[in-house]
Parts: structure tokens; C-alpha cells; sequence
């Protein structure tokens, strides 16, 4: 657990400057560009090709890890290597397939994208998607290194390929200000082609060997696409949420989409700062337990995940509640964005921050069903979440609003989290859901503790500090946060909750050892 922890914290922290960088990305378009219509060009393009393989790429390395592990568990690396190069292959030669149609059909697959375009737009559009297309390649095999780099406990390099990513696009932009705005889609090609780059010397110096290897009557291949189909199904439901989500939002007015999809940007910034990496760590661990039958072990292993995204996804849900307004205004409020928009924002993330712990806690249980082979269960969870979403938002939205459809999602997550829990009791029985109830309930408990503290704190420190403005609103909001994250830790750890505890002998541990190394060095002395 200690290894399994300090991985966890070094991937976040990795995912954190690499999501500044991609902040940075985006300052760099609209710092060059401005709100015009080569901006809109350009994001609609480069959306095209992420679009069209995200999904895709993400069944293929979710399906390929089990799968692998249950080659290798009798030390066959022969065999899953061969597997490796046949999904390698295989995956380049369709890629490649796509790109050529995309290329050739790029007109109407822009109008897809962007029914509005048309003229010069509609024309730079299409160039640009000619250009970026081919990148599918790219995600794809780099998906099929972070895959193997996760299987061989390389976790930081799939984590960092945002940074080269995110440089070369901010380099693309700002030498495409010069003269030639194509150099601006190549540079997101080459950004495409960076991803695969910089994880290969690592897979390969970690095992992987390439060979030109292609079976298509594969057992082995076959199995994966009959798990694959679901778990595509699952991932564009989430898609065909957003889609209706948009669809209704739009009926509200002006800006509600902003309103909504600004709440959301907040919501996804700590879903992908702690659940995913979480999720990464923890997949390919699940796996093996899985294919060695360690069912002890697995239950340990699937209790502590829960847990751990309990006492991290709690707090910040009710942090996000209690500090929504200042929060909002600090990250969104200024320019054309106003005081309005900002209280509209907040109530909506209010609503979103209620259903945290069942989005988090979705992508934790389909991990460890997924680790089980079994890709059914999530796509038929996914698919009563996006109906009941659906339904939900159709009721609520007539009485409260663009409200409604935020609340609406966070009730079906909820629901689903719910029902998720049980399939995984009629499947493997017990997995520790004493230790989760015990942690949930001592989470909340401190959780609201430090949420009415952290709002009383941040009312005398608002009414208190002299003067206004970004820094001040800063200070204050960073100061409540900081005063309610020690009150929330001191609890927890009143509460003797196990995950904390790890946490607190992992650095005693380290605390000593350096002790005893500065001892020794002053004896030597």
C-alpha cells in the first residue's frame, strides 16, 4: 500500500503541472488568436481526431490489460508480447485506414463537427483537419504504450506525455502567428505524434519488443473484442449525456451552456486530478490479483481504493458546496463574465459537488469489474445512468431550471453508484463493505464539521480584511480552504480511519529514517 500510495501522490502531482500546462495552451490561443474565427477553426479540428479514437482508445487499453496478465501469469512474456504486436498492428493498420477516409472526407466530417461553417472558415477548417487527421495513428499507439508502461508499474511517464504535447501545440501557435496559420495544425500533429514518441524508449527499455505480427484468428483477439464492444458502449454513453445535457441547456437562454459547462470545467479539473490517476494506479494491480484468483487480497485491494477515494472526494464535495460563490468567482469572474454568471455557476456546481463521490467512485468500480473481465456490467450501469439522467433532467429542468439538469446528473450518478455496489456483492461476494461503510460515514461526519467551520472561517476573514479585489478574494478563499483541510485531517485521524493512518506511518517512516541518517552522519562527523 505505501508503494501503491507514494505512486499515487507523485502521479497527481505530475497531473496537476501537466493540466497548468494545458491552461498555458490555452492562454497561448487566445493571447495570439482572440476569440475569432481561427480560433474556432482550429478548436473544432483538433477536436476531430481526439473525438473520433478517445473512445476507442480507451476500451483498447482498458480490454488489453486483463487480458495480458492472464497470458503472462504463467510467465509466457512470449505470448503476451506476441499479443501485444498483433493489437499494435492491427490498431496501426485501421488507424491508418480512418486517417486516409478522414482525409479523404474531411468536408463533411467538419460539417458534422461544425454545421455552421462555411466559406474561408469551412475552408481552413478542412485543411486543417487534413493535416491533424493522421494523428489518430498516434493516439491510438500511445495508448498501447501507456497500456504497457501501467502493466510494467510505469506510472509517471504516461502521466507526463502532456508536457511535450501541450509545448508543441503553444509553439505551433505562437510561430503560426508569423504568417502561416497551417504551421499552427502541424504543430498539434507533431503534438499528437510526441505522446507515442516519448513513451516508446520507456516501454522498450521495460520489456516491450516489436515484431511485424499479425493474427486475426488470435483467440486471444477475439476475446478482446468481445469485451471491447462494451466498454465502448459505455464511454460514448457518457458522450450522448453531454450531447442531451447541451441539447436542453440551450433551450434556457443565452449563456446557460457557459454556466453549465464552467461548473462542470471544476467538477472534471478534480475528477482528472484525483480519480483518474487513482484509477491508473490501481487497474493494473486489480488485474493481477484478479488473474491469480487472489481473492483476499483483491477484496484488501478494492476496500482500500474505495476508501481512499471516500476520504479524498467527501471533503472536497462539501468544500465545493460551502465555497462554490467565492470559488466561482476567483477561477471565472471577469470580463464579460459577471457577478450573474458567477451565482449561476455557483448553484449549478453546488448541485454537481452533491453527486462527486458517485462520479468517482463509477470510474473506481468499473475499473475493478473490468479487472474481472467482465465489461457488461458497467455498460449496462452506464446505460440505466444515461436514462435516468435523461428522464430526470426532462422533470426537473420545468421546475428549477439549468439547476435541474445539474442536479439531475448528480441523482443518477448516485443511483448508479448505488447499484453498481450490489453487483459487485452478487459477484464476488464480500469486499470489505464494513471498512466502506465505516470510512463513509466517519468522512461525512468530519467532512460536514469542516464545512461549517470553513464557511465561518471564510465569513469573519471576508468581513474582516480591508480592501477587495482578486488578491484579497485569494487569500481569503486559500485561507478558509487551508484552515478547514487541517480541521477535516485532525478528525480523521481522531476517527482512526486506516487510510489516514498509512499515511502518517508512511511519513514517520521516512521522518526516521532520515533521523537516523543525520545520526549516523554526525557520529562518522
Amino acid at each position: 500500500m505505501n508503494k501503491v500510495a507514494k505512486t499515487t501522490i507523485v502521479l497527481m502531482i505530475i497531473t496537476l503541472l501537466s493540466k497548468i500546462l494545458g491552461f498555458a495552451r490555452e492562454l497561448a490561443l487566445t493571447y495570439v488568436y482572440g476569440a475569432t474565427e481561427i480560433s474556432d477553426v482550429y478548436i473544432t479540428s483538433s477536436t476531430i481526431p481526439i473525438t473520433l479514437f478517445t473512445s476507442v482508445g480507451t476500451a483498447l487499453a482498458t480490454t488489453f490489460i486483463p487480458l495480458f496478465y492472464e497470458l503472462d501469469k504463467n510467465n509466457q512474456r512470449e505470448k503476451s508480447l506476441k499479443f501485444t504486436n498483433n493489437i499494435f498492428n492491427i490498431v496501426t493498420l485501421i488507424t491508418i485506414i480512418v486517417s486516409i477516409l478522414g482525409y479523404i472526407f474531411a468536408e463533411p466530417l467538419v460539417k458534422l463537427f461544425a454545421m455552421d461553417f462555411s466559406g474561408d472558415k469551412l475552408k481552413i477548417a478542412v485543411d486543417f483537419t487534413r493535416i491533424m487527421i493522421f494523428g489518430i495513428v498516434f493516439i491510438a499507439l500511445s495508448q498501447m504504450m501507456t497500456a504497457w508502461l501501467q502493466i510494467s508499474g510505469k506510472f509517471a511517464i504516461p502521466g507526463m506525455i502532456g508536457f511535450p504535447f501541450n509545448i508543441c501545440i503553444i509553439l505551433g501557435i505562437i510561430i503560426s502567428s508569423k504568417g502561416n496559420i497551417n504551421i499552427m495544425a502541424i504543430g498539434t500533429l507533431i503534438a499528437m505524434v510526441s505522446q507515442f514518441l516519448f513513451q516508446l524508449p520507456f516501454a522498450i527499455k521495460n520489456g516491450y519488443k516489436y515484431k511485424l505480427y499479425v493474427n486475426l484468428n488470435d483467440e486471444y483477439l477475439k476475446k478482446m473484442l468481445w469485451l471491447i464492444t462494451p466498454v465502448f458502449i459505455g464511454v460514448g454513453v457518457n458522450q450522448i449525456n453531454s450531447i442531451v445535457d447541451r441539447s436542453l441547456a440551450s433551450t434556457l437562454g443565452d449563456g446557460i451552456i457557459t454556466v453549465l459547462n464552467s461548473a462542470n470545467r471544476l467538477n472534471s479539473f478534480v475528477l482528472g486530478l484525483f480519480i483518474s490517476t487513482i484509477a491508473a494506479v490501481i487497474y493494473p494491480n486489480l488485474s493481477k490479483l484478479s488473474n491469480e484468483s487472489d481473492k483476499k487480497k483483491f477484496a484488501e485491494s478494492v476496500a482500500q481504493s474505495v476508501n481512499t477515494v471516500v476520504l479524498l472526494i467527501i471533503p472536497i464535495s462539501v468544500g465545493a458546496i460551502v465555497l462554490a460563490n467565492p470559488v466561482v468567482r476567483v477561477v471565472f469572474e471577469r470580463g464579460a463574465f459577471n457577478s450573474d454568471a458567477t451565482n449561476m455557476t455557483a448553484i449549478a456546481l453546488s448541485c454537481y459537488s452533491i453527486g462527486m463521490i458517485g462520479f468517482s467512485l463509477r470510474e473506481i468500480l468499473n475499473k475493478v469489474f473490468y479487472s474481472l473481465q467482465d465489461t457488461k456490467t458497467p455498460m449496462v450501469n452506464g446505460a440505466l445512468a444515461m436514462g435516468m439522467n435523461i428522464v430526470l433532467n426532462f422533470i426537473l429542468i420545468r421546475f428549477l431550471g439549468h439547476v435541474g439538469l445539474a442536479l439531475a446528473t448528480s441523482i443518477s450518478a448516485l443511483i448508479c453508484i448505488a447499484l453498481l455496489f450490489n453487483s459487485l456483492k452478487k459477484k464476488i461476494g464480500y469486499f470489505g463493505q464494513d471498512k466502506i461503510i465505516s470510512t463513509m460515514a466517519k468522512s461525512l461526519v468530519a467532512a460536514v464539521c469542516m464545512g461549517g467551520i470553513t464557511r465561518l472561517v471564510y465569513n469573519l476573514l471576508d468581513n474582516n480584511i480591508i480592501g477587495s479585489g482578486l488578491i484579497q478574494d485569494v487569500v481569503v478563499l486559500f485561507s478558509s480552504i487551508g484552515v478547514g483541510a487541517m480541521v477535516y485531517f485532525v478528525l480523521v485521524v481522531l476517527f482512526k480511519v486506516e487510510e489516514v493512518n498509512v499515511v502518517v506511518n508512511m511519513v514517520k517512516s521516512k521522518s526516521n529514517r532520515k533521523f537516523e541518517y543525520n545520526g549516523m552522519k554526525k557520529i562518522k562527523n
